[in-house]
């Protein structure tokens, strides 16, 4: 009677992690990279549901966190994610750990890819800095509003032709002013808070850069955002102060 008593719960018990097993699949378009290049990673979360959540995580060479996302399931359980290797970034091997729950259950996936020494031969886009306002505004580069900006950069603007035309300009601009900025808000905690008063209206209008995925929607959003901001920096500051003077 014991006998039979043990196999049936040995039966039970290996049945339950069965149940509630979960397999991640990872693909990337390369396994070796170059500074600059464009990792887009694809994969699918068997037994997972269209809506549902997995965190995306990106380790460097020195095992800092780079980047964290969460991506919204597909059909099939599917995710895709793409993000950029700075220029700068470290050669060596990247993890790539995507974080999947299940009945209460996280199981895990990491895949592994590899910078090489030598940037991409194809990377002719402007070189482009770190966000020096928004990064000393928010305290860190990994703040969700600094690598939303990073993104829109990488994956939208440096994608078409407009966009780094754009990017170049603005760089030219942006740098000219932006590390006294910075600088000035680490001093300066009064000011850090008035210039995070003032760009995060900004930064709030820009994700909507992030759906801009083809040169005329590069365009179209852009201009748009101009005028938007413009309207809201400027325009009906001015309109105000005429009517007070009126």
């Amino acid at each position: 009677m014991k006998a039979v008593l043990f196999l049936v719960v040995l039966m039970f018990v290996s049945i339950i992690p069965v149940s509630f097993s979960e397999t991640i699949t990872i693909n990337t378009n390369k396994e070796q990279f170059a500074g600059g290049d464009t990792v887009e990673i694809n994969g699918n979360v068997e037994n997972g549901n269209a809506g549902d959540f997995v965190a995306l995580e990106i380790k460097n060479p020195d095992g800092e966190t780079v980047l964290i996302r969460t991506v919204t399931l597909g059909d099939g359980g599917s995710f895709y994610l793409k993000f950029k290797i700075p220029d700068s970034g470290k050669a060596g091997s990247y993890d790539i750990v995507v974080n999947s729950q299940q009945e209460g259950q996280t199981v895990s996936e990491t895949k592994t890819i590899t910078q090489s020494t030598q940037k991409s031969k194809s990377d002719q886009k402007p070189a482009t800095g770190g966000c020096l306002i928004a990064t000393a505004t928010y305290g860190t580069e990994m703040a969700p509003q600094v690598q939303m900006l990073r993104e829109i950069r990488d994956n939208s603007l440096l994608q078409t032709e407009s966009g780094s035309a754009f990017m170049n300009t603005f760089n030219n601009f942006y740098y000219s002013f932006s590390p006294v900025i910075a600088d000035y808000e680490r001093e300066n905690p009064l000011f850090k808070e008035a210039v995070k008063l003032a760009i995060t209206p900004m930064i709030s209008t820009l994700s909507i850069m992030e759906f801009a995925d083809s040169e005329s929607k590069v365009l179209g959003y852009g201009i748009g955002l101009i005028v938007l901001n413009g309207m809201m920096y400027f325009g009906i500051p001015a309109i105000v102060i005429i009517k007070i003077r009126k």
